[in-house]
């Protein structure tokens, strides 16, 4: 009899710490946010998946749009940390350059899932996961602003900050579309990806930069005082 009824209990959940818990089910909304998209995805589903109670679920996370925004900010620091490093790292601007758009592409090679999450096309317009989006957004925009400002002469940086903010936008929506091109098709190796980018882009950065520097040099004559 009691064999019997032991046999008919069900084996109890393993207790995790809530940390350990928290990244495993981390682990499992990331993987399936990535590929059905945020809109698709429920707390059912998750919370199944993990092995966990919906309640439990939403205690951790508070709710769907949290649960989002913490697998974004996993993605999200791994890109920013792997770009970073690769421009910290390098010997020159335009090294700088190259090695940032290089080292970004490895990083959509390297964990599609990722780029997935952090570049969801259909995450909700407003709110708050589109403010963590664009807060991530504009901390990557930051790192290819300065990329650019180390091609311009340091004497003409502050004058061209405007122009750089608007090819900064540039250059980053170009590599974007391109990862989506290039994830869609598998036509090109990620680093030739990278590598076609840098040479459209780094001829007109860099003769750009000349012509601040030739307009910007003390021999250019002075309009204030009568040059034609």
């Amino acid at each position: 009899m009691n064999a019997m009824v032991q046999s008919t209990v069900p084996a109890s959940r393993t207790r995790l710490p809530r940390k350990e818990r928290e990244l495993q089910i981390l682990d499992i909304a990331h993987a399936r946010f990535a590929e059905h998209g945020f809109g698709a995805v429920t707390m059912d589903e998750v919370a199944a998946a993990a092995g966990v109670t919906k309640p439990l679920l939403y205690a951790y996370f508070g709710n769907k749009e949290r649960l989002y925004s913490a697998c974004m900010e996993r993605a999200g620091d791994a890109m920013l940390a792997a770009v970073g490093a690769a421009v910290a790292a390098a010997t020159g601007p335009s090294e700088a350059l190259r090695d940032g758009l290089k080292a970004f592409f490895a990083f959509v090679d390297g964990d599609r899932d990722a780029w997935r999450v952090l570049f969801d096309e259909t995450l909700p317009a407003g709110g708050e996961l589109a403010r963590a989006v664009a807060e991530y957004r504009d901390r990557l925009l930051a790192l290819v602003a300065q990329t650019q400002l180390e091609l311009i002469p340091e004497h003409s940086r502050e004058r061209a900050a405007t122009e750089v903010e608007a090819l900064s936008n540039a250059l980053l929506g170009a590599s974007e579309a391109l990862a989506r091109w290039w994830l869609r098709t598998g036509a090109l190796p990620a680093a030739e990806a990278a590598d076609l980018l840098v040479a459209t882009v780094e001829p007109g950065l860099q003769a750009r930069a000349a012509l601040r520097d030739r307009t910007a040099s003390p021999s250019t004559p002075d309009r204030d005082q009568g040059a034609p």
